[in-house]
């Protein structure tokens, strides 16, 4: 946070922050447009929707490391949880959310900032488990785009971001195309309905927060097949 405040024009910063945001705004607006009651977040992180919305109910899955970091945080600053805790290494671990209380009704699930990390096993596993998911259900996600997709900027904020998460034993295995999303989530009986990207929100900004050819993010609605 500090070095965001410090240098928030720097090009990865700024990417960082545009990446994050967008992410995240696309995630809530359209959770909130679908009128579900059930909102799985996988990879959680710190994420605060369960602290700051209270109209559904949150299952937060996430490694069980960085879930009890974020449990103590709260609980050091006198924050209650807000949500149903889910530990679980999605790239060792099924997916199943019966036993934590998911209702059998349609669920909206963002998962933001993962699937560049997992392989394409733990990608088919996930998705696996999710298509077991009522038909309705809705699906948020951002993907990493490959070399021949990205402009300078993104090409820039992989090779900074990326050996930076490679050194601390996180390396991104998956860039994906429009086309490999969408073939990926078909298979796993999600209908692409919406695939954003940058330049669909922050065309013309003339500030550090410009869009770059870096990431989209799709949503895909579980078919009834």
């Amino acid at each position: 946070m500090t070095e965001l405040l410090a240098y928030g024009d720097h090009p990865v910063l700024a990417g960082a922050r545009v990446r994050t945001t967008l992410r995240s705004r696309i995630a809530e607006d359209r959770l909130h447009a679908s009128g579900l009651r059930q909102y799985v977040v996988l990879g959680a992180g710190l994420d605060t929707f369960a602290q700051r919305d209270g109209r559904v109910r949150t299952f937060e899955v996430d490694h069980p490391a960085s879930q009890s970091a974020k449990r103590e945080l709260l609980a050091a600053a006198g924050i209650p949880e807000a949500a149903t805790h889910v530990p679980l290494d999605l790239a060792k671990a099924d997916l199943d959310l019966t036993p934590h209380g998911l209702a059998p009704e349609p669920a909206f699930v963002s998962w933001l900032g993962v699937l560049m990390y997992l392989d394409a096993t733990a990608l088919d596993a996930t998705l696996t488990a999710l298509a077991r998911l009522a038909a309705g259900s809705e699906l948020v996600a951002d993907y990493l785009l490959p070399s021949h997709l990205r402009d300078e900027a993104g090409n820039t904020y992989v090779e900074a971001v990326g050996a930076m998460t490679a050194g601390r034993g996180e390396p991104w295995r998956t860039f994906l195309g429009p086309d490999e999303i969408r073939a990926l989530l078909r298979r796993h009986g999600f209908d692409v309905v919406e695939d954003l990207g940058q330049h669909d929100f922050l065309a013309g900004r003339a500030d550090s927060l410009r869009p770059a050819h870096l990431s989209r993010v799709v949503r895909a609605v579980r078919s009834g097949r």
